[in-house]
């Protein structure tokens, strides 16, 4: 499982600031990412070599204070069930204020790490101010100032020592497939297809499913774990409390998962929300297949196919090379073949490829068409070899390694692509030097 730090406080107290932070800071970082909320309320962090994602509930209020008693009270609820650790931020030139009391008191009844978070301590006076919150009964301050950085590092360090290490240790050693996309794109009617039986309550009606749900599969010579998500949201569709328990299952399922299965309305064609859930997902290393589900609604004829596909990957770009599965859950219209699909693809994902295969492909393709000369420096590249991470990832050594274009780099991703099959699979290139 993987695991989620979530900021709570009230509004005004610098939340946002402490993500943009925890999420931006280049010691810290791994991926910052937008996705799947927008502007900019889900990252990934990374610190002393322990990885965690990073919610700013403040993210999901809708931006008066007098939204204190429904919206923020609801977030403080869900990430006291959701997260691993929570982060209680306060304004230390204002003191403890009544609101502060209410989330306080919600967080001593959960049973969670909590840090208290001492913000905009940027002097002298205002280090000794913070032992106020000592009568909050949540435990000792953490002085930061979010706009500085100053105190970060230590609460961090503090942090990731609460943090579960073995996150990432599973029981079952299956691929696990995440159903993943929009809400009312037939996500749980496309589960029922594929298990032949009423698994998810099934209605029109967008956000029915408020959970993630595992089941395991082992029909036809398959055995996998499924992970049907509720729908992600936008945004400013996220304002009762289960909308923002979707986004956090939403995510952490991507997360957790080795294939996402992303459903796209074919009747609606892919939009932007599709492509935030799409880039999570690709941001996360994990293998995509497209599959554009209700089919059957959309009138057709001989070319229709080739043609939504060819648009589909158009918007996909710069990563186009993922299977695009057109189904329908209704009829069941190649349901088992989206499935065929994602097992080939985490096939190919937990592919390691020999050096000596790599480099009898690859380097006289360097050869060939090298990387441009700058400078009048030229870049030889020598030796190519798959680094033993949990998604291909390839390092090429080389003696300028710094002169090497990104346009280059794209240019080997994509003769990896062709030679050695990684359709819907994301896969990274670095220059190292020799």
């Amino acid at each position: 499982m993987s695991n989620i730090v979530a900021i709570v406080g009230r509004p005004n107290v610098g939340k946002s600031t402490l993500f943009n932070r925890l999420t931006d800071s280049r010691k810290a970082i791994v991926d910052a990412e937008s996705g799947v909320t927008r502007d900019r309320h889900y990252g990934k962090s990374e610190w002393n070599g322990v990885e965690f994602s990073v919610i700013d509930t403040g993210g999901y209020v809708k931006g008066s204070d007098d939204v204190f008693e429904g919206e923020i009270r609801k977030q403080v609820k869900l990430a006291i069930e959701e997260a691993n650790v929570i982060l209680f931020v306060l304004d230390v030139a204002e003191g403890i204020t009544e609101d502060d009391k209410v989330v306080a008191d919600m967080l001593r009844r959960g049973k969670k790490k909590v840090f208290v978070v001492s913000n905009k301590v940027d002097n002298n006076v205002r280090q000794g101010l913070s032992g106020e919150f000592y009568a909050l009964g949540l435990g000792e301050p953490h002085n930061i100032s979010s706009i500085s950085g100053s105190g970060t590092g230590d609460l961090l360090d503090e942090v990731v020592k609460a943090l579960d290490k073995d996150a990432e240790v599973e029981l079952l050693e299956i691929p696990k497939f995440a159903i993943v996309g929009r809400p009312n794109v037939g996500k749980s009617s496309f589960i029922n297809a594929l298990l032949g039986k009423e698994r998810n309550i099934v209605t029109p009606i967008a956000g029915t499913t408020r959970d993630s749900i595992n089941t395991r599969y082992t029909s036809f010579g398959h055995d996998f774990l499924l992970i049907d998500t509720a729908g992600i949201r936008k945004k400013s569709k996220v304002e009762e409390d289960l909308e923002f328990y979707s986004v956090m299952r939403s995510i952490r399922a991507i997360e957790d998962c080795d294939v996402c299965l992303l459903l796209i309305d074919a009747t609606l064609g892919i939009e932007a929300q599709d492509l935030n859930i799409f880039h999570l997902a690709e941001k996360n290393r994990k293998g995509i297949v497209v599959v554009i589900n209700k089919w059957d609604l959309v009138e057709k004829d001989t070319n229709s196919t080739k043609i939504y596909e060819e648009k589909i990957r158009e918007k996909l770009a710069p990563f186009k090379d993922v299977p695009i599965i057109f189904t329908s859950a209704l009829t069941k219209q190649r349901v088992l073949k989206a499935i065929e699909s994602a097992e080939k693809v985490n096939e190919s994902r937990t592919r390691t490829i020999k050096t000596r295969e790599l480099n009898d492909v690859m380097l006289p393709i360097i050869e060939h068409s090298p990387p441009q000369a700058t400078k009048g420096k030229h870049v030889k590249v020598k030796f190519i070899t798959q680094l033993p991470t949990h998604a291909p990832t390839f390092a090429f050594y080389c003696n300028l390694p710094q002169y090497v274009s990104e346009g280059y780099i794209r240019f080997l991703e994509n003769r990896l692509r062709e030679n050695f099959d990684f359709n819907g699979v994301p896969i990274q290139v670095f220059m190292r030097k020799k």
